[in-house]
């Protein structure tokens, strides 16, 4: 069965609202932390939000297919920062700030995403015992 067109468009609105919101949550953690630290901070959470989504919706379903849109695509993509990550190893003035930046955002980035994976495992097994 097709989807009404306005059904797309509201997904289009939901998308903007989570992109508006990432981006706030962005802006609120850096006024905490320096920015270097803040950038790692977002990324690290959001590619163990990300994680956990797209392993949520493989192991379980549980989030509706359009909140994982809005999470995904709206809030974590406007959330997490590729640009001034590079921004700032590029502006790194020491080949070991390059390297710090570098490892913490991947490294740190990649662990988020199998810590994610995992607690999508974990969901799954709780689901199934019960």
């Amino acid at each position: 069965m097709a989807r009404h067109p306005l059904a797309r468009l509201e997904t289009v609105a939901l998308v903007a609202i989570g992109g508006f919101a990432g981006a706030n949550l962005r802006f609120l953690v850096a006024g905490f932390l320096p920015e270097t630290v803040t950038v790692l901070v977002v990324n690290v959470v959001g590619s163990f939000l990300l994680g956990f989504l797209v392993y949520e919706a493989r192991y379980t379903g549980i989030v509706d297919p359009t909140a994982r849109v809005v999470f995904t695509t709206g809030v974590l993509s406007s959330l997490t920062t590729y640009s001034t990550f590079a921004l700032q190893a590029a502006l790194a003035a020491r080949p070991l700030g390059v390297a710090a930046v570098v490892t913490g955002n991947y490294g740190l980035g990649f662990a988020g995403v199998l810590v994610g994976r995992t607690v999508a495992a974990a969901v799954r097994n709780r689901r199934a015992r019960a």
